[in-house]
């Protein structure tokens, strides 16, 4: 079965395949309706954790959005510990991180704690939001389409998750830590905008959770035949010059230190998005043999 063939086929299932668990037919109007229900019930589940999230927002906002700001933040004392171990010096052990964060809009404080309730509504509300979108999309697949499929919403939010811890207690600090530290001359302080730190935590953290997912973009690419783990293997040297690229632009840290921290777990995700593509074809290949069509 060629590749042609299995996009098309992949598309005609989603446009036309409105058949649903009991066996009845949906209209065009039925599918919208349906889908406003998956995106409501989404809503709601997402303004949940965003009402707690701001009923306890002091807790929000001093050990998380303020975490990569403290001394005592778990990435340093890591660091402190790795550099005592290693005997690096007293260097990699943090008592101050100089900079003062001010507010210069009058809504601006109450502004931040929306957003950021919001923020952190969207991120704990991100595997359910799968899940309805999963619940929307498999009445048209077919019963052999729903089984390779099964735990993709497991798979995509845990890998979500990876993503947005590393950015937040990897890439975020180093990258404060640099930025705070960094004077162009002595004369100049920094007095950071409370908008600018959290725009810079939240899209080192949700970015970082995007670029996990690499490995269910292979599966899904794979799936419509666009991607095959030959061309992923004989891409991989200049897949790598873009992880390096990637790395130097999200971490902006002159050291070669904070790069390879960020490129490895990009190069983990690479391969294990070759194995994932392989594991596609095998099943595609061995089903084409079995169809007396193909």
């Amino acid at each position: 079965m060629s590749k042609e063939n299995a996009l098309t086929n992949w598309f005609k299932a989603v446009k036309s395949r409105a058949e649903t668990s009991t066996g009845t037919y949906m209209s065009f109007f039925d599918h919208l309706e349906a889908l406003r229900w998956h995106l409501i019930r989404s809503a709601i589940a997402i303004l949940v954790f965003t009402i707690l999230s701001f009923n306890y927002f002091d807790f929000v906002f001093d050990r998380i959005i303020m975490g990569p700001k403290r001394p005592d933040f778990w990435t340093y004392r890591m660091m402190c510990l790795a550099g005592q171990y290693f005997h690096l010096g007293r260097g990699y052990c943090m008592q101050e991180i100089k900079f003062n964060i001010i507010n210069t809009e009058l809504a601006g404080q109450f502004t931040l704690q929306i957003n950021s309730s919001l923020i952190l509504g969207i991120v704990l509300g991100f595997p359910y939001l799968l899940f309805e979108v999963w619940q929307f999309i498999k009445p048209a697949l077919s019963s052999a389409e729903r089984k390779a499929a099964n735990g993709v919403v497991f798979y995509a939010s845990l890998l979500f998750g990876l993503g947005v811890l590393f950015g937040y207690y990897i890439i975020a600090p180093y990258s404060i830590r640099f930025l705070a530290g960094f004077q162009v001359s002595g004369l100049i302080s920094n007095q950071i905008t409370i908008d600018s730190y959290l725009s810079s935590v939240v899209t080192l953290t949700l970015c970082t959770g995007i670029v996990f997912e690499l490995p269910m973009l292979a599966l899904i690419l794979s799936k419509l035949g666009l991607l095959s783990p030959q061309f992923m293997r004989s891409s991989r040297r200049y897949a790598i010059i873009v992880m390096l690229i990637v790395a130097a632009i999200v971490t902006p840290t002159p050291d070669i230190q904070t790069m390879l921290i960020v490129t490895l777990p990009l190069l983990l995700l690479y391969e294990i998005s070759i194995v994932v593509s392989s594991r596609v074809e095998k099943k595609t290949w061995h089903s084409a043999y079995n169809d007396p069509s193909c």
